[in-house]
């Protein structure tokens, strides 16, 4: 099919009018389309063109290469020409001649040449032809490609080709990216700009890249890439939202863009004129700006990039191993080994990640060069990286080659205290790969290892440790050793290091310490804390009485350093003997398990006499009268306390006890002095002392449900009391007020609530007592005579009532 050829130019008079109008048009082109194109081939001349221009002269004024894309979709690629003076010698004309490219945008490839590669084409007519347009089946034939003014262009403009080249891939991603204007006095140096984006574009973008080669009105132009001689291009320039302007004749370009590593190894490539990379590229690629197989043939072939176009070719080529051949692939790493003044972390882990992709498949001599590299720059940054070499990667010549240079450095890297834990597990690492021995250094190494792991095990069991722990046994068992004495001291480090890492144990690590954090780990807080403290024994593996440390480690696992219940410590005390816990330090936590229980444990009253009698060397002074007042507790409930009570509870604490077994002996004893058997001494006593924590307590057990119920129901017990409280008015102001109170807030209340009969059987329990209690009793009863009966009670001499009978 020929496509349709239109011809546009000032002509004279005729059947169709004059001036600028269509000369030649080929049949069937619609009216609608001849209006369009109308408006985008005409020709101003540059402002300064003279205005008769001769032959030379004409030779001399831009040309205008324009692709468009018309609006149902197909395009216009048109020349214009100035040709001087129209035909009455007045006015400035110029020809024009358009290819109608039918194919709408979007139907499909689209074959053939560049639009672009049309400049300078033979086939381009400068006027109408009188016998008719010769016909043409597709875009104009190339022009004559001067190869050498070309390779001048590029040199000349390199600076600027990286920059270009990510606008022009912008244009192909964003419709709305700006358009790119090139200011240059000659319209084929346009030319050449235009077909250097081409050239890294896909071809079928490059089919629909519009642009023109010169216009005068870079303002009204829609075409995304628009030449323009210098005069027309001022004013252009800071617009960057709308123009991206490279201007050649000011030596000037556009603000720098965000770094662009395609673009820039495209620049390269064309600088290096291997520019038939860019194509052989598609084959590789699989999306049209990728900069890694872009960067790896540039590599392979000798063009030189920076770090990050070295990085893009690493990572392609470790996910594309079978894309290169042997000996591009040997290249590239020979590329990437070389010294490099500007290589950053990144690429060292892209040429990290490379070797680990061609270890044990690519050949020695193609490992070499990036295992030189990852080696060296592992020990030079003392950070190596997750993906080591094998020692089968490097042949004998340079694996000694490399260990000789290498090894000063590892030894200082591994001597330095400031290294990193993960880092010395990598250089460990490296000397393994390179055979250098380094067996001095690894005890340091372990225990430095092993303290960051406890102390910051999520952040230091990284890739490097796990690698090096698996790889090198010897590192692997010295740190489990240091581990195993470290949690000895600080079980609940170790329990944290097995919650919050992968690290586990085997059945050939045998650290008892270590085995019981692990297994705490797993099990978490149970309700059987004895239960659980031995099933943590039984993990261990070893005796407790062979070491018993491990039963101190097992404790703190358990209990998290806290004492246990005066109960468990009870149990743990009579399963494994008192030897052991003396050994292991822990008898300790079963002296404060009882002294810190909570008053009233009977369980700790218990077991204070067992903690006496098996720990009496080792329990300090401070916590010996707390142990002292539980077991005095304990014995006054049984009634095998012996004598002298009062002035016992009184002389423990004095000694500073701890509040549970203060309250317990407190409590113990008032209710014994509350009891009907009591030692009329021991109430003497307790009133003589005029203690007033000690009267409080006694206040308080007196109205104990026990005692008022007591009170109401035993008249004999209420008839003591009446005595017992009565007397002794001569005594301290403390026993004034707890008398006072115990009289008038107990006992008055319950003698209210008795029946006649009942009070009868009080005053007769008061008359065998003898004196004048019954008496008294009755006149007590009285509310109008209380006051006075308590004045004579307060007057009364020590010799007219004793402590009482023998009620509470």
């Amino acid at each position: 099919m020929n496509l349709a050829q239109l011809h546009y130019t000032s002509a004279p008079p005729g059947p169709d009018g004059s001036g600028f109008r269509f000369t030649a048009v080929s049949p069937g082109v619609p009216a609608a389309l001849l209006r369009e194109a109308e408006q985008l081939i005409g020709y101003e001349p540059p402002r300064d063109a003279p205005p008769r221009p001769g032959p030379q002269e004409l030779a001399g004024f831009p040309q205008a290469l324009s692709l468009n894309v018309l609006a149902d979709g197909s395009r216009l690629l048109a020349r214009s020409v100035y040709t001087g003076a129209d035909y009455s010698g007045r006015w400035g004309n110029f020809h024009a001649h358009a290819v109608h490219l039918p194919q709408p945008a979007g139907s499909g490839p689209t074959v053939g040449e560049l639009p672009i590669t049309a400049w300078g084409s033979p086939q381009w007519a400068a006027a109408t032809p009188e016998a008719g347009a010769p016909a043409l089946a597709a875009v104009p034939a190339p022009g004559r490609l001067d190869r050498a003014a070309l390779a001048a262009f590029v040199a000349a403009r390199g600076p600027w080709l990286a920059a270009f080249f990510a606008d022009v891939r912008r244009l192909g991603e964003d419709p709305d990216a700006p358009q790119i204007v090139l200011v240059e006095a000659d319209s084929e140096a346009v030319a050449r700009w235009i077909m250097l984006a081409c050239s890294v574009l896909p071809h079928q973008r490059g089919q629909w890249l519009t642009f023109t080669t010169y216009t005068r009105r870079p303002q009204l132009a829609r075409q995304q890439i628009i030449g323009v001689v210098p005069e027309d291009g001022l004013g252009l320039a800071g617009q960057e939202h709308r123009y991206r302007v490279y201007d050649a004749a000011r030596d000037a370009a556009p603000a720098a863009g965000e770094p662009d590593v395609w673009a820039d190894t495209a620049a390269r490539i064309w600088q290096a004129q291997r520019q038939d990379l860019v194509a052989e590229v598609r084959r590789l690629a699989a999306g049209p700006y990728d900069a890694g197989p872009l960067a790896a043939l540039a590599l392979a072939s000798g063009i030189a990039l920076p770090s990050p176009g070295r990085t893009a070719a690493a990572d392609w080529a470790a996910g594309h191993r079978d894309a290169l051949e042997d000996v591009r692939l040997h290249a590239l790493a020979l590329a990437l080994g070389r010294p490099a003044g500007d290589r950053d972390p990144a690429e060292v882990a892209a040429a990290g990640r490379l070797l680990a992709a061609l270890d044990g498949w690519a050949p020695p001599a193609v490992c070499e060069p990036l295992v030189a590299l990852t080696l060296t720059e592992a020990v030079r940054t003392g950070a190596p990286p997750a993906a080591l070499p094998t020692a089968g990667a490097l042949g004998a010549a340079v694996r000694g080659r490399l260990a000789a240079e290498l090894e000063p450095g590892l030894r200082a890297a591994l001597g330095d205290p400031a290294t990193e834990p993960a880092h010395s597990a990598g250089l460990l690492r490296v000397a393994s790969v390179l055979g250098v021995d380094v067996g001095d250094l690894l005890p340091g190494t372990a225990r430095q290892l092993a303290l960051a792991l406890l102390t910051d095990p999520e952040r230091v069991y990284g890739a490097d440790v796990r690698a090096a722990l698996t790889e090198l046994p010897g590192l692997r068992a010295l740190v489990l050793d240091r581990l195993d004495s470290f949690t000895a001291g600080d079980p609940a480090a170790g329990r944290r290091l097995f919650e919050r890492t992968g690290l586990r144990l085997t059945a050939a690590d045998a650290r008892p310490h270590l085995r019981m954090c692990a297994e705490a780990a797993v099990a978490g807080p149970a309700p059987d804390r004895v239960g659980s403290l031995n099933a943590l024994l039984t993990r261990s593996g070893v005796s407790l009485y062979a070491e018993p440390l491990v039963l101190r480690t097992a404790m703190r696992l358990v209990w998290d350093g806290d004492p246990p219940g005066a109960g468990e410590a009870g149990l743990v005390l009579m399963a494994t003997g008192a030897k052991v816990h003396r050994e292991a330090g822990t008898w300790e936590l079963l002296v404060r398990a009882a002294v810190r229980a909570p008053a009233g444990d009977t369980e700790a009253a218990e077991l204070a006499p067992e903690l006496l009698g098996q720990f009496q060397e080792e329990i300090p002074a401070r916590l010996r009268p707390s142990l002292l007042l539980l077991e005095l507790a304990r014995n006054l409930r049984s009634g095998s306390a012996g004598g002298g009570w009062v002035r016992q509870v009184l002389d423990l604490r004095s000694l500073d006890p701890e509040p549970g077994p203060r309250e317990s002996a407190y409590a113990a004893l008032c209710t014994r002095l509350l009891a009907g058997d009591r030692p009329d001494s021991e109430l003497r006593a307790l009133v003589e002392s005029n203690d007033t924590e000690l009267l409080a307590a006694y206040r308080a057990a007196a109205r104990t449900p026990a005692v008022r119920d007591r009170l109401r129901l035993d008249p004999g017990y209420a008839a003591d009391c009446f005595t017992a409280w009565s007397s002794q008015p001569q005594a301290g102001p403390a026993w004034q007020e707890a008398r006072t109170d115990l009289l008038d807030g107990v006992l008055r209340p319950a003698v209210r609530s008795l029946a006649a009969t009942e009070l009868a059987e009080v005053e007769q329990s008061l008359a065998r007592l003898g004196g004048r209690w019954a008496d008294e009793f009755r006149g007590w009863q009285r509310p109008s005579a209380f006051g006075r009966l308590r004045e004579r009670f307060a007057g009364r001499r020590s010799g007219g009532a004793g402590a009482g009978g023998n009620g509470g």
